[in-house]
């Protein structure tokens, strides 16, 4: 018994035999406590101390190194002269600081924002803005329907304009953002869900003459005088006289290309004289105004002479990069 114990007193405990070491003390104690039976009374006591010191001192050891390699193992992988990695800056999406300018210049002229729901009830998405059920303008609009045949994805902000109306007697001077949703093939100019902002004014003796200039004065404060904008006659069922919003191809610089479809043009949004049906539709009389949308997709693209619109909603962070 002592011989066995002396031996495994005797070997070298590293940290790659350990585990190995701790089986064989285990096994050891199990066939010395069995011998222990054999042993007469007189002599078991001294055996007992014996065994139990042997265990002590086997314990100890095996602990001691099992610590000693976890604390090495932990900090092995910490290099202390390796150097601190550089935080990345982040950005302002290219989307949300076009909309910050265009936000700045219609509130610093009086403007107040409103937002609402992105699913509508067709009432305020349709029906009030001068397109009854089975209107063929609807198609033109063609959106996402939750539920049939009255909840669906506003295809345009418009709607907040007549939930404000309803809500608030005239004057009336608000710009509405908002995500919409159209049924629209993915092009480089069209993708199914995009930004858009509008604005309302509504009160006595507003013309299209204000309209224009209102436009005009909005795009050279935001883009400067280089970029040029123009008005063409256009349908639009809840404005009347309607017309569509062009600015300069940014892409091509006007000579035409894919992205402006050889035009030399992009179109960026559509404005017109409020329709009398929808004014009468939410009460109010001996007023009249004038309505205004921007595609805020389109307009990042071409400050950024943006080939595809889907870039924007890409998530692509070395892109983002490029366009700070």
């Amino acid at each position: 018994m002592e011989n066995k114990i002396q031996e495994v007193l005797n070997l070298q405990i590293t940290k790659e035999n350990v585990d190995e070491i701790d089986k064989k003390v285990k096994n050891l104690l199990k066939d010395l406590y069995a011998e222990m039976k054999t042993i007469p009374n007189e002599q078991k006591r001294e055996v007992g101390a014996k065994i139990n010191e042997f265990r002590t001192q086997m314990e100890e050891k095996i602990k001691a190194i099992k610590q000693s390699g976890a604390t090495n193992k932990k900090g092995s992988n910490i290099d202390l002269t390796l150097s601190k990695p550089r935080l990345k800056r982040g950005a302002m999406h290219p989307l949300n600081k076009i909309y910050k300018r265009f936000e700045d210049y219609y509130r610093s002229n009086g403007y107040n924002v409103v937002s609402g729901p992105e699913i509508e009830l067709d009432k305020y998405n349709c029906e009030m803005l001068n397109m009854p059920p089975h209107h063929p303008a609807r198609s033109m609009q063609d959106t996402f329907y939750i539920e049939l045949p009255n909840k669906l994805l506003r295809s345009h902000t418009s709607a907040m304009q007549v939930r404000y109306m309803l809500g608030h007697k005239p004057p009336v001077k608000i710009i509405s953002p908002g995500i919409v949703y159209r049924v629209d093939e993915l092009d480089p100019q069209h993708t199914p869900m995009f930004f858009q902002l509008e604005g309302l004014v509504i009160g006595d003796d507003i013309t299209l003459a204000d309209l224009k200039g209102s436009i005009m004065n909005c795009i050279s404060s935001v883009f400067g005088d280089n970029i040029k904008a123009r008005f063409v006659p256009c349908y639009y069922p809840y404005t009347e006289p309607s017309a569509a919003i062009d600015m300069t191809c940014t892409v091509c610089g006007g000579k035409g290309c894919r992205t402006c479809k050889n035009t030399g043009w992009i179109r960026v949004g559509g404005c017109g004289m409020v329709h009398p049906n929808v004014l009468e539709g939410v009460g109010y009389k001996d007023v009249q105004g004038f309505a205004f949308g921007y595609g805020m997709s389109r307009i990042p693209q071409l400050e950024y002479s943006l080939p595809e619109l889907r870039i924007l909603h890409d998530n692509n962070i070395k892109v983002y990069k490029k366009l700070k």
